[in-house]
């Protein structure tokens, strides 16, 4: 393994213990390819939010916001265009996306979403969220599915369901955490049918717990439709790829279920999977592969009433 896939396999074991567990069900070229993809995606996260790996810095990141976002669209444009590289996360991410054919629509729709963290966008209802959850999520979904060799406008759809649904529990298990460093992802509209002002200080005031609770529980009944869409694009991955994501989607779905199960008490701690958990998930992850095999709609049913790319970005 040379010293680029060595340093983005390092930091996807540090940055996503979960989606980790997940990718090292992939064969190897795959895997170093999602180790790649996954490095660059961190980073810019990272770069956004001012943390390393997902967590706060020692010391707080006093840069301009705007200063930092243009220039992770700048080095992401330049590895596009083919020009040298020294930073190893770009030279990662410039070598997956040519090796695949990743279209650069899709990093820049990431780069989008890291945008409206930094313009404070404000998530008006639950359409907003949703295509937040695309931008950060779901347009990942789409380049994991390219890089496992996914060209089929139907597939890409169910791929980009399974990074909203991951998006959306997400939100719901840092819903706390993230209003702590000032961000907002629920609708306003959930929020005022609560009677929760759409502050910050309103989301983190115990007396509002149960309210965050009811909401946090209706954004996780709507991630449920996309997770069982995501299952109908298993079907038409390498084997080893659907194992990995079945056992992905079985991970960050428990997530959610925790969340929902502990109800106002869900972000007194952080809701994780065990190393355990994680080995019967991908047991659990390789029967859904198998069965998809034998799967006689490998199709699936129409995803009437889900947010979609080609239909939703253009409103």
């Amino acid at each position: 393994m040379d010293q680029v896939v060595e340093q983005a396999r390092t930091t996807i074991q540090q940055g996503s213990k979960s989606f980790a567990g997940a990718a090292a069900l992939f064969g190897r070229d795959m895997r170093e390819s999602a180790y790649m993809l996954y490095a660059w995606c961190r980073f810019c996260d990272d770069v956004i939010d001012g943390q390393e790996l997902g967590f706060a810095k020692a010391e707080a990141d006093t840069s301009d916001p705007y200063a930092r976002y243009r220039m992770l669209l700048e080095k992401t444009r330049a590895a596009y265009r083919g020009e040298p590289v020294t930073d190893p996360v770009f030279q990662s991410f410039q070598r997956v996306v040519h090796k695949h054919d990743v279209p650069e629509q899709y990093p820049l729709d990431l780069l989008r979403g890291f945008h409206m963290d930094v313009a404070d966008h404000t998530y008006a209802n639950a359409a907003d969220t949703l295509a937040y959850g695309y931008y950060v999520a779901g347009a990942v979904g789409v380049m994991m599915a390219m890089v496992m060799g996914v060209r089929d406008e139907q597939v890409l759809d169910r791929a980009c369901d399974l990074g909203i649904g991951f998006q959306l529990t997400n939100i719901s298990r840092d819903i706390i955490d993230d209003a702590k460093i000032g961000r907002i992802y629920l609708p306003a509209s959930w929020l005022a049918e609560e009677n929760v002002p759409h502050t910050c200080e309103a989301i983190l005031a115990p007396a509002n717990r149960p309210a965050i609770a009811r909401v946090a529980h209706r954004l996780l009944t709507q991630a449920e439709p996309y997770y069982a869409s995501a299952m109908y694009g298993i079907p038409h991955l390498p084997f080893r790829a659907a194992w990995a994501i079945a056992t992905a989607k079985r991970i960050y779905r428990h997530i959610g279920i925790g969340v929902m199960a502990r109800g106002e008490t869900a972000w007194d701690e952080r809701v994780s999977t065990s190393t355990l958990q994680k080995i019967g998930f991908a047991v659990a992850g390789l029967g859904d592969a198998i069965a998809s095999r034998f799967r006689n709609n490998k199709t699936g049913p129409d995803r009437d009433g889900l947010w979609t790319r080609a239909t939703d970005l253009a409103h």
